[in-house]
């Protein structure tokens, strides 16, 4: 027996550990070992061990990331796939902060709870049931790992009413044979009836393992059995066997599986902390060196103070999930999985900011760390590490940034706080405009004297949710099966029109999109969303003629389903699928234009460039690469040079179909970053360019015509984007940039050097603005003289308020020639330019530290007159408005204010 690691989707012989079968060392066994002695195990019980699939989903529309380890294997469950091997075994990435697994709030404040962590788990597809799932268990359990047997209990489902469910007795006698039935326990449907995917489909009744990690001397005060699934930290749950025989239906019913199925899922952080002899996950080797780093980085010892041990907790924690989810393809952002990203960030650097007192980026200095404790397993996080590195520490310099900014406006907050709680409106709106976390706000208010009220808090972020929730509604009715269908086949490599029938179809009703339906073909000529290309548009042609549109194409658990607004009146008749040909042609065209546009990045860039990722439309395309710096005007042009180029040499389409993975990489193929391949992939070469893609082509580069840049600019650190477009397209645009340049002729009169002209009065522009600046002084210092004479002071305050003649500028310049060598003076001059209405405000920096008066705050207060707002420092702030009718109100309320 060999130690097994994951090397580009395969598995490769490592330095030999011990037989599963030897005897163990009494020294705790280190995480390694643990992971490496459970796939052994169960390779020797014939299972294919297989890799973990990424933990970024790009193919499933129902998650944002593998939260357990039954999602790359949806399909065998479903029936929407038959598996290769009827038995495997893997250790699964995942991740739980959203839906139905949402664990972030509960990490850092207790030890067993993680964001990311590893299911190591073993899977019958139709083959063993409860008798082998039970025994093996029990035989890994107590004879590898060694557990002793009076520290495990086990639960069995009871059975539920509801229902019609009874008891599993099954399960319950195979356990009788193995230990006392005081430590065999019932389980009610919340515990011990299991579905990972929703509210329908397969489900079936499971058994838990729990082991009971007290002292001796607790175990013999309390019994164990009586804290099974009582939340007790030391008495916890590592394995479950979940045995698939029920399918749900959208009503509820229950209905038998054709198969039988066994999915089982063990926490592997808390099974080495058993193992290790210790009662928190966090003590076990899985975490200790990325503690001691963090330790060392911040000059902080974990195990002194409650806060400090939360805080580290935290960072060690969302290291992990942030390193393995960009690793895997999804970089921080502000929607999606990459907000979810972004938020697990952003909480581990308030957490040091706060507790740790780190002002500066630190956690992109931990990635190396984890990059040695865990590339050899999962080798994506050494190849993706300066792309991890660079992504941290512009993240955490920005949202420290973000953290400084909210600080202040926190100030302004408590300020003008009448009384000693600041309302939770406005903790919420820190929180929902500005990102600053609550627990920060509370915890800055609390050492100011202040409280938060959070009822109003959780009111307004309940508010949110809901809106959240409406939107997101949705209401799906089963599949009616019409016929059954193995394999569904796609055609639309090589036809974009066949007869097909509908093999099933269901109806949805969502919130935002009203009734459709999705339909289920025997083939389709369709494609399906997928490596960053758009699914296909087009129609069915009924027999009588009559046309069904479908408005989208995507993919789901292994099918391709099809979108339409209107289901077909007879839908057990034959169709024809027909697919939009120019909305395919656009795409293709796009589509390889992205292939071509990568190789011109590696020529004229550097072979250090990777596709980080795509979007191809039918109109416009986005490409995201690897590159630490802003491309030149130059480089842009070699780049669009070497592409038309290309597309000038007629290049052909070469397509292979189920090539070996490992026969295209030797072949020179490129594999794409978080992209997820089988063991038989499509190769597509143009000339020099050969790529992995399942997506649709031209047939020769020549049908591009052209292909021409848009922009380009930065999406996150070291990674960058071109927007791009080629054919009807580019065509489009050199025409309207020819109407522009005629019509922009047509109004200089035609003249012969339309460059130079541009140039010259450019240069009048500039010229003639500078006189109006000149002018502006001169008038401003005719004003002053006016204004100076207007200042009242009262008990040593001087204020002023005034409507002016000017601009922005203008009013900067009065307000500070005016406050210049006054040490009492606050004032707001209004203007009107351009029929909107202007305020700034002055307070002289002895009056703001003084009486605690802030610019900001006032001109903030002042812009609901003139239906506007703004902002500034507390000594000089501005607003903008609508309304210039409000300007008088908005005068006669600052003298409120400033007198």
């Amino acid at each position: 027996m060999c130690c097994i690691a994951r090397l580009h989707g395969r598995f490769i012989v490592q330095d030999a550990l011990p037989l599963y079968s030897q005897k163990i060392d009494p020294q705790p066994m280190k995480a390694v070992e643990v992971r490496h002695q459970f796939l052994d195990f169960f390779e020797s019980k014939k299972h294919k061990i297989v890799p973990s699939a990424p933990l970024v989903l790009k193919n499933d529309p129902s998650l944002l990331f593998t939260n357990a380890g039954m999602n790359p294997f949806k399909e065998y469950f479903l029936g929407q796939a038959k598996a290769e091997t009827p038995r495997v075994a893997d250790t699964q990435k995942c991740l739980r902060v959203s839906g139905k697994h949402n664990d972030l709030e509960e990490v850092g404040i207790d030890t067993y709870h993680h964001t990311f962590f590893e299911m190591l788990g073993n899977w019958s597809f139709g083959d063993y049931f409860k008798k082998e799932a039970i025994e093996w268990a029990w035989e890994l359990l107590t004879e590898v790992y060694k557990i002793p047997q009076d520290k495990l209990y086990v639960t069995v489902f009871e059975g539920d009413s509801k229902d019609q469910l009874a008891m599993d007795q099954e399960a319950y006698d195979l356990w009788k044979k193995i230990l006392p039935e005081d430590r065999i326990l019932m389980g009610n449907k919340k515990d011990n009836f299991f579905w990972e995917m929703g509210d329908q489909g397969p489900c079936g009744p499971c058994s838990e393992i729990h082991v009971d990690i007290r002292s001796n001397e607790e175990r013999q005060k309390i019994d164990g059995a009586t804290l099974v699934n009582q939340d007790h930290p030391h008495v916890i749950e590592v394995w479950n066997l979940v045995f698939m025989e029920f399918n749900r239906k959208a009503d509820g019913r229950l209905e038998k599986l054709p198969a039988q199925h066994v999915d089982t899922g063990m926490g592997f952080e808390r099974l080495c902390m058993i193992l290790q002899g210790v009662t928190s996950n966090y003590d076990t080797d899985v975490f200790t060196p990325i503690i001691r780093e963090i330790e060392t980085r911040t000059a902080h010892k974990y195990g002194q103070s409650e806060d400090t041990d939360r805080a580290i907790r935290v960072v060690s924690d969302h290291l992990r999930t942030v390193c393995f989810a960009i690793a895997d393809g999804q970089l921080p952002s502000n929607t999606g999985g990459g907000y979810v990203i972004r938020r697990i960030l952003r909480r581990a650097i308030r957490y040091g900011f706060t507790f740790l007192n780190q002002k500066e980026p630190f956690i992109f200095q931990l990635v190396q760390t984890l990059v040695n404790q865990m590339s050899s397993v999962f080798p994506e996080l050494k190849k993706e590490q300066n792309l991890i590195v660079n992504v941290l520490r512009e993240e955490e310099a920005s949202f420290l940034k973000t953290l400084d900014q909210g600080l202040v406006l926190l100030e302004t907050v408590l300020k003008n706080t009448k009384g000693q709680q600041v309302s939770g409106r406005e903790a919420f709106e820190l929180y929902d405009t500005f990102g600053f976390p609550l627990d920060l706000t509370a915890l800055i208010a609390r050492e100011r004297g202040y409280t938060i009220e959070t009822e109003g808090f959780e009111a307004e972020m309940a508010k949110q949710k809901e809106r959240s929730r409406k939107a997101a509604e949705a209401a799906v009715d089963d599949w009616k099966v019409l016929q059954t269908d193995d394999q569904q086949e796609f055609v639309g490599y090589d036809l974009l029109s066949t007869k097909v029938k509908i093999t099933k179809y269901r109806k949805i009703t969502s919130a935002k999109e009203g009734d459709f339906f999705q339909l289920v073909f025997n083939l389709t000529p369709f494609y399906a969303e997928g490596g960053g290309q758009v699914g296909d548009k087009g129609y069915l042609e009924a027999p009588n003629g009559t046309l069904y549109y479908i408005t989208d194409t995507k993919r789901e658990n292994n099918e391709i389903l099809h979108y339409t607004k209107t289901l077909p009146d007879k839908v057990d008749t034959s169709f024809k699928a027909v697919v939009d040909p120019l909305q395919r042609a656009r795409t293709a065209s796009n589509h390889t234009a992205t292939h071509l546009l990568h190789q011109a990045l590696r020529t004229v860039l550097g072979g250090h460039v990777e596709q980080r990722g795509s979007m191809v439309h039918s109109g416009v395309f986005r490409f995201d690469f690897s590159h630490f710096s802003k491309l030149t005007t130059e480089e842009l042009q070699e780049v669009e040079q070497f592409v038309n180029a290309r597309i000038l040499e007629q290049l052909p389409l070469e397509e292979s179909r189920n090539v070996p993975y490992d026969q295209a990489l030797e072949e020179g193929a490129m594999a794409l970053f978080g992209e997820k391949y089988g063991d038989k992939v499509r190769t597509i070469r143009f000339g020099q360019s050969i790529e992995l893609c399942g997506g649709t082509h031209v047939a020769n580069t020549s049908m591009i015509w052209h292909f021409k840049i848009l922009s380009e600019g930065a999406v996150a650190a070291g990674v960058r984007r071109i927007e791009a477009i080629t054919g009807d397209a580019a065509k489009t645009f050199f025409e309207s940039q020819t109407a522009t340049l005629q019509t922009l002729a047509d109004l200089l009169k035609r003249p012969q050097d339309l460059i130079k002209t541009v140039g010259q009065l450019q240069d009048e522009n500039i010229q003639l603005r500078k006189e109006i600046a000149a002018l502006n002084k001169l008038k401003a210092q005719s004003l002053i003289h006016e204004l100076q004479g207007q200042i009242q002071t009262v008990d040593g305050k001087a204020w002023l308020t005034a409507q002016v003649d000017g601009d922005a500028q203008v009013l900067k310049d009065l307000a500070f020639e005016l406050g210049k060598n006054r040490d009492d003076l606050a004032l707001v001059l209004a203007a009107e330019v351009g029929g909107k209405p202007l305020l700034c405000c002055y307070i002289s920096k002895a009056r703001v530290a003084k009486e605690k008066l802030n610019a900001g705050a006032v001109v903030r207060e002042l812009g609901q007159y003139i239906k506007g707002g703004g902002g500034g420092q507390p000594f000089f702030a501005t607003a903008g408005g609508s309304d210039p009718q409000g300007i008088k109100t908005a005068l006669e309320h600052a003298q409120k204010l400033l007198a």
